[in-house]
């Protein structure tokens, strides 16, 4: 039966291979969507791990992991410095890394931190930031880069370069008086981190000391509130340190790290018992001093889902409807075939062949070729993997992997699968209904 139906199936070469690419097209795009939403979901959920709460200013739960963790969007507003340190002083917290944002240097976003970010940062199964080449961020003016933003930028260590105000992937206004070092360059971790321009929060200070109202005024000694913008706190203007620091000789560079920046765009938080997150939590969520908002990653995360499952059913349902196309373009090849092959199935019958057995070959043939589809789907769904893997994980951050078919993938499959036996039945039957009557004379 398998050999005739393959013979059958060659016979037809023509029609068959349209109808295999077909199906292959709509497989692959159908697993496609599942694995590129898989994939979607890992990389965000793998992207902070061992981060308890996370702190900003009163925002919406989603709005501020975006901005925090995946440096999406702008925050609203600041978290003052005395709020941070108070919290950071609370009996559950053991440890917190605050962040500053609101610069960029060449469409790469530059986060504000200190050393600690680098020791408690955790990703995918809790792995740690690793240096791949030089040190980390000793001076005001140093910086690390992650992999990515070096190799898009070209920068290797000792490189020097300025940030500037704001976001946007023109430098417009940048702050030309204080340029940064390359000091480090960490290994990959599939995460934004890749994308991210890290420096001292003493550095962010130093640089926006002297800016007000989106200008520099030398000696003006103060920094702005405005997020990205950090207001003084009475500490030594930087411009006035570089001017002392050229007089004896010095590189010009503040080292002092005497610089306390008076708000940060938000904070990560470790407690010492998991538990206690939700008092904490809503301690803050109802602090009286500001207002604030603190989250747990897992749990926004779960609200980010909620708000892009419209969007991924709709995927969903335009690639299985592709998939229904090319299933129905397998039923019109084998119907347009059928009552050209009504003398076949009468010859079949004269040596012997039951209607069962005609209803099994076209079931058969409809099987050969939903799988032949199905399997050439597979082979150039993972040919656009490897070919655009380099592409998705530098422009757009998302790592494709080519590992085997996952759970759900390997359901779309059999999806296919059997509503491709289904849509076979349907001329088998025929032929069945029709092999029963015409035994060897064929109606016409």
């Amino acid at each position: 039966m398998i050999r005739l139906a393959l013979l059958s199936l060659f016979n037809r070469r023509g029609t068959v291979l349209l109808t295999v690419f077909t199906i292959a097209i709509s497989t692959a795009l159908l697993v496609g969507v599942e694995r590129l939403r898989g994939e979607t979901r890992a990389s965000f959920s793998s992207t902070i791990a061992g981060t308890d709460l996370i702190v900003g200013a009163r925002a919406g739960s989603v709005q501020l992991l975006l901005y925090s963790v995946f440096r999406i969007g702008e925050p609203t507003a600041n978290v003052s410095w005395q709020t941070y340190q108070e919290i950071a002083a609370a009996p559950p917290v053991v440890w917190t890394v605050p962040l500053s944002l609101g610069d960029s240097h060449r469409g790469h976003r530059v986060l504000g931190t200190t050393p600690d970010y680098f020791q408690h940062y955790r990703y995918g199964r809790r792995q740690s930031l690793v240096l791949a080449r030089g040190e980390l961020f000793d001076h005001d003016h140093d910086a690390v880069l992650g992999s990515e933003a070096a190799a898009r930028l070209g920068y290797g260590l000792d490189d020097e370069f300025v940030i500037a105000h704001g976001i946007g992937r023109a430098d417009i206004t940048t702050h030309d008086e204080h340029p940064f070092r390359v000091t480090g360059i960490l290994a990959p971790t599939g995460t934004p981190v890749d994308r991210t321009i890290h420096v001292s929060l003493a550095g962010i200070d130093a640089i926006h000391a002297d800016w007000q109202s989106g200008a520099f005024r030398p000696g003006s000694g103060r920094a702005r509130g405005a997020a990205g913008n950090l207001r003084g706190t009475g500490a030594p203007a930087h411009a006035d340190a570089d001017a002392s620091s050229g007089a004896d000789g010095s590189d010009g560079h503040d080292h002092d790290h005497e610089h306390t920046p008076g708000s940060i765009t938000a904070f990560l938080v470790g407690l010492n018992n998991r538990a206690a997150a939700f008092a904490l939590q809503r301690q803050i969520n109802e602090f009286r001093g500001e207002p604030m908002t603190a989250i747990m990653p897992g749990m926004a995360l779960q609200q980010l889902w909620s708000l892009t499952g419209v969007a991924e059913n709709a995927l969903r349902i335009v690639a299985a409807g592709v998939v229904v196309v090319g299933l129905l373009g397998m039923l019109t090849a084998l119907l347009t075939t059928l009552n050209e092959r009504r003398r076949e199935m009468a010859i079949l019958r004269s040596v012997g062949a039951r209607p069962r057995t005609v209803l099994g070959l076209l079931v058969l043939e409809a099987a050969s070729l939903t799988v032949a589809g199905s399997l050439l789907g597979l082979v150039l769904l993972y040919a656009g993997i490897a070919g655009l893997r380099d592409l998705a994980a530098s422009r757009y951050g998302l790592y494709l992997g080519l590992g085997p078919p996952g759970a759900a993938e390997l359901v779309a499959l059999a999806a296919i699968l059997i509503a491709g036996l289904l849509i076979g039945a349907i001329p088998a039957w025929l032929a069945y209904r029709r092999s029963l009557g015409d035994g060897l004379t064929v109606r016409t």
